[in-house]
């Protein structure tokens, strides 16, 4: 229901509401968290809430969706790893670390009216 709600359920290209009765052949895009996506078409309707295995027989994911999900998975996990990219924001500890050493050893100069 949440999904619904926040619109992230697609029937037909249409956003989805929970009074809807779904028919054979209709595709379904679900919008996960984090940008990935599935469509899958209805082969079945069933009257009662059954057991997982069961109710994967009444649908099944596109080829399209299925190859564009697994593309995206392969680039997520060849991408960058978001903490090296971290450029500002709060410093880590490693990095306060090293901020108090070269405070610590930094030279000065004491020029002729710096004395």
């Amino acid at each position: 229901m949440e999904a619904i709600d926040r619109g992230r359920i697609l029937v037909g290209g249409h956003a989805a509401k929970p009074s809807r009765d779904l028919q054979l052949n209709d595709e379904i895009e679900i919008r996960e968290p984090g940008g990935l996506s599935r469509t899958v078409r209805v082969l079945g309707l069933s009257d009662v809430r059954g057991p997982a295995p069961v109710a994967q027989q009444v649908y099944a994911e596109t080829e399209a969706s299925r190859t564009a999900r697994e593309a995206a998975l392969n680039l997520r996990r060849m991408g960058v790893e978001p903490a090296l990219a971290h450029t500002a924001g709060r410093p880590t500890k490693r990095d306060r670390r090293e901020l108090a050493d070269w405070d610590r050893w930094s030279a000065t100069w004491e020029g002729p009216g710096n004395r």
